[in-house]
Order: C-alpha cells, then structure tokens, then sequence
C-alpha cells in the first residue's frame, strides 16, 4: 500500500483486485479492529467506574465488529467486481 502512495483510484483498485493484495488487506483489517476493540476495552476497564462498564465494552465490540465487516465488504465487492 506504500507504494501506491500518490497514484489514483483506479490504480489503487486494479491492485486490490489481485488475490494476494485481497486476502492482505483482508487480514489487516481483521487484525486491526481486533486491536483497536482490545485496545478500547482496556482504556473502559481503566477509566470507567459505574455500571455502564459493561455496556460500554459491549457497544465497542459491536461497533469495531460493524466496521470491520463493513471494510471486509467493501475490499469483496472490489476483489469481485472485476
């Protein structure tokens, strides 16, 4: 992906179409959201001392889940579109 900096949109989609760039970005995006809810449930268990503790972990886990399923879409309807 660093070498794509600079180039268009086109350029960018035409590489993500090749199976190995599809199957990278896949588990980069499964690994990031996977840390970033990791990440986020640590700082609630530190900072957060009421009843909405658990709460709050639940939302993060359900939105870190939404977006990475919305980012796994996205990178399947440009791998398949083509």
């Amino acid at each position: 992906m660093i070498a794509l900096t600079g180039s268009d949109h086109a350029a960018f989609v035409a590489w993500l179409e090749t199976p190995f760039a599809t199957i990278c970005m896949l588990l980069l995006l499964i690994a990031l959201f996977h840390h970033t809810a990791l990440g986020l449930q640590v700082i609630i268990e530190d900072y957060v001392h009421s009843g909405a503790k658990f709460a709050a972990i639940i939302a993060t886990r359900l939105g870190c889940f939404a977006l990475a399923v919305a980012g796994i879409v996205a990178t399947l309807r440009i791998a398949f579109a083509g």
